[in-house]
Order: structure tokens, then sequence, then C-alpha cells
């Protein structure tokens, strides 16, 4: 399955700035067919684990992972950029691979013991998945897993995200 999906992610060079290039999943948003793949083999990797929440940074980490939640049956915990929840919130900082960002979850979303899963649309080097891991365990809940779309597994993110499950669905080896 993941074959066919890699035709669907569009790269585009030099985006955010000179020298990166962008793996756009606009094209497999847009594809039927590759919307619900994408989105059962997202469920089928994290079926297993038991899951009781998923987590999603803003802004393309929602866009699959309220439907990931939805199909597991579990709830749904958007991470937003500072500033855009209105309740008291948990924060974090981290590095991206072309700068600095923070992200924050409801407080009264996490609670200890919860089984988390950690999703993005892509794992580069790891930073916004650390943060998301970092949010879910100060909150006292457990990470069952991370899950990915895409995988830049030149950059080694996934050495960031220390023992926890990883899995992604495609994998890019070099750039």
């Amino acid at each position: 399955m993941a074959p066919e999906l890699r035709t669907l992610i569009r790269d585009i060079p030099d985006f955010p700035r000179p020298g990166i290039v962008f793996k756009d999943i606009t094209p497999l948003l847009l594809d039927p067919s590759g919307l619900a793949q994408t989105i059962e083999a997202l469920a089928e990797s994290a079926a297993p684990l038991g899951v009781d929440l998923v987590v999603a940074a803003e802004a393309r980490g929602f866009v699959l992972g309220g439907a990931l939640a939805a199909r597991l049956g579990a709830g749904f915990i958007p991470a937003r950029k500072p500033g855009k929840l209105p309740a008291d919130t948990s924060s974090v900082e981290y590095a991206l691979e072309y700068g600095v960002d923070a992200l924050e979850v409801h407080r009264d979303a996490l609670s200890g013991g919860a089984r988390v899963l950690v999703h993005d649309d892509l794992l580069a080097t790891g930073g916004t998945a650390r943060a998301l891991c970092t949010l879910v365990e100060r909150a006292g809940a457990h990470v069952a897993g991370c899950l990915f779309v895409v995988e830049l597994a030149f950059l080694r993110g996934r050495d960031r995200l220390g023992t926890h499950h990883v899995h992604s669905l495609i994998e890019y080896e070099e750039e």
C-alpha cells in the first residue's frame, strides 16, 4: 500500500526555505482513494496499541489525526500554536529543522494513565513529535506510540523519540 501512496506525495523544492525539499501531502488528501487508504493504514497500525486518545499538531496533523481518532474510537487532542486555545494550557518549545516553535494543549485534555498515540503527517528531525511526547508525559499519560504518514529517515528523527514505538507508512531514505 505505501508504494502506491508514495505516488501521491509531491516534492516542493526550496520550501519553506532554500535547500529544503518539502514533502507535500495535499495530492494525497485530494485523492479520495488515497485518503481512505491512508486513514485505514494508519488505523491498522495503531489498533494493536489500544489508545484512548490521539494527539496531533496543527495544522497538517489535524487533517488525519481527527479521522484516525474517530476510526479508532479514541478522543482527539489538538496541539496548537501558543495563544490559540481558550482554556488553561500546558506548553513546550521545540526545534524544527528550520527554526524554533511551541505547542500547547489544554491542561485538562490529558490525564494520568491515558494511552496516547502521537500523530503527525511527517517525521523529519523529530522535534514536533518529541514535543508532543513531552506534553503527554508531563501530564502523567503514557505515549503508546508515534505514527506518521511520511518519514524522512535520513534526518534520523526517530532517534529523538527514544524507546517509543514509531511507525510511518512511507519512508524516504535519502534527500
